[in-house]
């Protein structure tokens, strides 16, 4: 296992969600936390154009997962680029099916397109947080159970976004694909 890198995900995954929870709690702005995501997306593209992705025989589980947190918050540009390196450390057992459902339901948010697993909720304005669209609402508590992500209320499954009211309100991005 490489220590150095394991150590430096561990870091940068904690510096990732101590600049978020600050910003959620009021006490800092989003400009920090884009400056974090920034630092951290120029690191693990190096990283992983060297070393492939940093799977679990690489950086440990922990550091597996605080690469994908890294990934989760990159540009959506680099999301689509990792996806496919995630699903192969996932497919040779080197990286947890629960991340790799996180990212790609992130890839689908970003590409307009309905999320797969429901790891997605957001609210506009006054609205309620709610799940992003979902495709096969009915299999979503199947695909989820099968990544070890606990079940979605069926009120929450029932009062997700759809697609159409999504593109009244954001067009510019859920505008049609």
């Amino acid at each position: 296992m490489e220590h150095e890198f394991r150590a430096e995900l561990l870091r940068r995954s904690a510096l990732d969600q101590q600049a978020r929870e600050h910003w959620l709690g009021g006490g800092g702005g989003w400009a920090e936390v884009k400056r974090i995501d920034a630092d951290n997306t120029a690191w693990l593209t190096g990283i992983v154009a060297e070393h492939g992705w940093p799977g679990q025989a690489l950086v440990g589980v922990d550091g597996a997962h605080a690469a994908w947190l890294l990934a989760q918050h990159a540009p959506p540009e680099h999301q689509v680029r990792w996806l496919d390196l995630l699903r192969e450390a996932v497919a040779r057992g080197d990286a947890q099916a629960r991340d790799l459902a996180y990212l790609e339901d992130r890839v689908h948010i970003h590409q307009g397109t309905p999320q797969r697993y429901g790891t997605q909720w957001f609210g506009i304005g006054d609205n309620a947080t709610r799940l992003f669209p979902l495709a096969d609402a009915g299999r979503v508590n199947a695909r989820r159970a099968a990544v070890d992500l606990p079940p979605i209320d069926e009120h929450d499954l029932d009062n997700a976004w759809q697609l159409d009211e999504l593109r009244q309100l954001l067009p510019a991005h859920w505008g049609d694909q």
